[in-house]
């Protein structure tokens, strides 16, 4: 699951509208709209965004939120470390190598570290 996806699928929990009028008033499959929240497809393009806000009708800060974690949430990701240094090119092998097995303690840590 991608951030947004789970940001997403929390406030329509909250709202209390199932995922198939959702769906239907985006305009988009309800297998395609689960396929987003469970981060089976790529990075929302941001009008869908801005829709997905205005369909839940969130405030200016839960939409600015969206929009932040839509940035972050491309379930495949692709580091260029050409013309790093060499500890650069091992850091991102090593995490793509293990990051399924890291435990959250140690995701989190590094979250912190790498958040502004």
């Amino acid at each position: 699951m991608t951030p947004f996806g789970a940001r997403v699928r929390a406030l329509r929990a909250a709202r209390g509208l199932p995922l198939k009028a959702m769906a239907a008033e985006l305009g988009v499959s309800a297998a395609y709209l689960s396929a987003l929240e469970r981060g089976h497809r790529g990075r929302p393009a941001p009008g869908l965004v801005m829709q997905v806000a205005g369909c839940l009708g969130c405030i200016w800060d839960e939409a600015e939120e969206l929009k932040r974690l839509a940035e972050l949430s491309h379930p495949r990701v692709a580091i260029d470390t050409a013309g790093l240094s060499p500890a650069h090119t091992e850091l991102a092998n090593r995490l793509a190598a293990s990051i399924a097995d890291l435990p959250d303690e140690a995701v989190q840590a590094m979250l912190n570290i790498l958040r502004p």
